[in-house]
C-alpha cells in the first residue's frame, strides 16, 4: 500500500508512513529490551549491570546533545537512514557476541542509535501534524507503537526458549530491512527542505526550565522513564531470578501487561483535544503508577497471574501518563524546534540513568524488592511539578 514509491502525498498519508515505521521499529527494539538485563546477568553481577546502565545511559545523553548538530548539517531524513544503518549493526553484533566486553559495547551501541531513530521518527511526525489534532495524532501514533511493544515480549520469550539470548536480537536485525525499504522508498513524502533552530542544549535547556509548563511536562516524562527503568531492568530479573517465574509465563505476562497502551491512550487524547486538559489526566496516571510501585513491594506470591494483574494497572496509569505527556508537549513545540525535540527524548536515558544509579546505590546492602518503595518515593515530586503547569484547554 504505502511501501510503494509515489508522488508526494498530503499530510495524513505521511502520518500512516511513520505509524508503519514505529510500529516495526518498536517490535525491534522490544524484542531486546526486556532480556537484555537478564541477557547481560550472564556475564556481570547485578551491581555491575546498574552500573552499566548509568554509564550506557549518560553517553546516550551526551549522544542526544550533539544530535542536533547532525540533523541541522546533513538533514532529518539523510540522518535518519545513517542511524538505521548502524543500529542494525549493533543488532548484529549482539548475536556474534560471545564476551562480556562484546556483549556489553554493542548492547550500548544498540541503546544509543535506538534512542536517536526515535527523535528522528518524532521530528518526521511533528512536521506532518497540527496542534489542533495533536492528542489524535499522537496517541494513534503512540497506539501503533505501543502495538510492537505488546507484540515483543512473547515472541521474545519463545525466541529464548528455543534459541537462546541470541534469537531476539537476530529477528530485531531482520526487521531493519522492511524498515530501511519503508525509509527509502518513500523519500519523496519524508524529506523535508525545514530550517531548523540553531540553539545549542544548554541554551534549549534553559529557555525550557524558564517555562513552567514545558518544565513540568519534561520532569514527568523523566519520572516515567524512571519507572519504565524499574519495570524493564529489574522486574524481569526479580520475577525470574527471585521469585522463579518461567520466561514462558513473562513472554504472556508482559504482552498482558502492555494492553492498557493499546486501550487507554486513544480515548485519552481524544479526551484531551475535545474535552479535558492534559494535566488532570497526567495526575492520574501519576497516582496509579505511585501505587502500583507500593502494591509490588507488598506482593510475595509466585502466581502468575496475580502479578499480570498488578503490572497491568501499573501500565493503566504509564499508558495516560505517557499519552497525555506526549500531546502536552507536541501542542507547545513544533517541528522546528529540534532542541527542545531532543531534550524531551533526553529524559528516555535520564529516567534509565537516575534509575540505574538509585539501584546500583541502594541494591549493595538492600534485596532488590526495596527497590519499588525507593522509586515510589522518587516519583512524589512529580505531583508538585505536573499539578502547576498550566492545562492547553
Amino acid at each position: 500500500m504505502f511501501f510503494i514509491k509515489m508522488k508526494k502525498k498530503n499530510s495524513n498519508y505521511r502520518r500512516w508512513i511513520m505509524h508503519a515505521l514505529s510500529f516495526i521499529l518498536a517490535i525491534s527494539v522490544a524484542l531486546p529490551a526486556y532480556i537484555q538485563s537478564s541477557y547481560l546477568k550472564q556475564y556481570i553481577s547485578l551491581e555491575v549491570l546498574s552500573l552499566f546502565f548509568v554509564a550506557s545511559n549518560a553517553i546516550t545523553v551526551l549522544m542526544i546533545g550533539w544530535f542536533p548538530k547532525i540533523i541541522r548539517h546533513l538533514g532529518n531524513y539523510f540522518t535518519a537512514k545513517i542511524v538505521m544503518v548502524l543500529y542494525g549493526i549493533s543488532l548484529l553484533g549482539l548475536v556474534a557476541a560471545n564476551n562480556a566486553t562484546l556483549a556489553i559495547m554493542f548492547l550500548l551501541f544498540f541503546g544509543i542509535t535506538s534512542t536517536l531513530l526515535w527523535i528522528n521518527i518524532d521530528i518526521l511526525l511533528e512536521e506532518a501534524s497540527s496542534d489542533s489534532k495533536t492528542g489524535r495524532i499522537r496517541t494513534l501514533h503512540l497506539t501503533f507503537t505501543n502495538l510492537g511493544w505488546i507484540i515483543a515480549p512473547a515472541l521474545s520469550a519463545y525466541f529464548v526458549k528455543i534459541g537462546g539470548y541470541s534469537w531476539p536480537f537476530l529477528i530485531s536485525a531482520f526487521l531493519v530491512i522492511p524498515l530501511f525499504f519503508i525509509l527509502i522508498s518513500q523519500r519523496i513524502n519524508l524529506k523535508s527542505k525545514k530550517k531548523y533552530t540553531k540553539e545549542n542544549l544548554v541554551k534549549s535547556f534553559k529557555k525550557l526550565w524558564a517555562n513552567k509548563n514545558l518544565r513540568g511536562v519534561f520532569i514527568a516524562a523523566t519520572l516515567l522513564n524512571l519507572f519504565f527503568s524499574c519495570a524493564v531492568i529489574y522486574i524481569p530479573i526479580y520475577l525470574n531470578t527471585n521469585l522463579g517465574i518461567s520466561w514462558k509465563s513473562l513472554g504472556v505476562i508482559f504482552s498482558f501487561m502492555l494492553l492498557p497502551f493499546i486501550l487507554f491512550e486513544i480515548p485519552a487524547g481524544f479526551l484531551a483535544d475535545k474535552y479535558f486538559g492534559e494535566k488532570e489526566i497526567m495526575l492520574i496516571g501519576l497516582s496509579i503508577i505511585f501505587l502500583s510501585l507500593l502494591l509490588f513491594f507488598t506482593i510475595t506470591t509466585t502466581a502468575p497471574w496475580i502479578w499480570a494483574i498488578a503490572l497491568f494497572v501499573s501500565r493503566i496509569g504509564a499508558a495516560l501518563l505517557e499519552s497525555m505527556r506526549d500531546t502536552y508537549f507536541f501542542k507547545n513545540v513544533n517541528a522546528k524546534e529540534i532542541g527542545y525535540i531532543n531534550i524531551f527524548r533526553m529524559t528516555g536515558p535520564l529516567g534509565y540513568l537516575i534509575g540505574s544509579a538509585t539501584a546500583a546505590c541502594f541494591l549493595i546492602f538492600l534485596p532488590i524488592n526495596y527497590l519499588f518503595l525507593i522509586f515510589a518515593a522518587l516519583l512524589a515530586p512529580g505531583f508538585y511539578y505536573i499539578g502547576i503547569i498550566q492545562d492547553t484547554k
